[in-house]
């Protein structure tokens, strides 16, 4: 128990399990016994939820907002990768830092220009979540792939590997548990973002527009529950990401403190 109030201590993950599980219990009774005047109740709340699922479709429009997201996620990936790769060749490390500055333009006035171009309301939403990850994803991988160390591609070189292979061996390879933790701690811009584009063009549904249409007509039960919803799947992806990582990568975590 002390080492739960030791600086830079590292309780067994038994005890850790048991903290969150009772701080979430904890939290789960002050809102079941004390809620907040302008806050629903949490009978309130699973009530709306099944309201949600039986009768306005939240498994649907949930499972259309993962599809469209994870498709932007693959291809920003793709770009991210490829812009980052280049800055292997000093020639093309100013396109790189360029796509890394984009991230502080703002999505509002580009949404416009995307809307000109481009003919339907899912290339749109589509468009829109790839550029917000990919100019996020870049500014990560670019990082990684500078920190690798003059150290780790002369060990290469001494190997028999030349320039290229040694890019290959070093860069490449050896830092992809890096670039799918970039993409496991970036995936939540667009998990995010999607429920504003859904909001922006509303053909094709989604939860984001579920939560819209909660919103507008102030039923914040069915806000509350959507949010809940939300902040699950999320949290889900992300031990997703971690365990893939685990799973492909089991050595990545091997200089880590546990």
């Amino acid at each position: 128990m002390n080492t739960l109030f030791t600086p830079n201590a590292h309780p067994r993950r038994a005890m850790l399990a048991a903290l969150v599980a009772g701080q979430v219990l904890a939290l789960l009774a002050l809102w079941l016994f004390f809620p907040l005047q302008l806050f629903p109740s949490l009978g309130d709340v699973f009530r709306a939820l099944g309201d949600l699922i039986t009768t306005q479709g939240l498994l649907p429009e949930l499972w259309a907002s993962l599809l469209t997201a994870f498709q932007a996620l693959g291809i920003a990936t793709v770009l991210a990768l490829f812009i980052s790769y280049l800055t292997a060749l000093p020639f093309f490390r100013p396109l790189a830092f360029a796509a890394s500055k984009l991230r502080y333009l703002t999505l509002t006035g580009l949404t416009f220009f995307m809307a000109l171009l481009l003919s339907s309301g899912h290339q749109v939403k589509l468009s829109v979540l790839v550029f917000g990850a990919t100019v996020y994803l870049v500014t990560g991988m670019t990082r990684v792939i500078l920190s690798t160390t003059q150290e780790e591609l002369d060990h290469a070189r001494t190997l028999g590997l030349g320039e290229w292979g040694s890019f290959w061996e070093v860069v490449v390879r050896g830092k992809l548990a890096d670039m799918l933790e970039v993409v496991r701690q970036n995936f939540a811009i667009i998990w995010t973002l999607i429920t504003l584009v859904e909001t922006l063009y509303q053909s094709e549904g989604g939860i984001g527009l579920l939560l819209y249409k909660q919103n507008r007509y102030l039923h914040l039960d069915g806000v509350v529950a959507i949010q809940l919803v939300i902040l699950a799947v999320g949290v889900a992806q992300d031990y997703g990401f971690e365990a893939l990582r685990r799973s492909f990568f089991p050595y990545a975590g091997l200089g880590a403190a546990t």
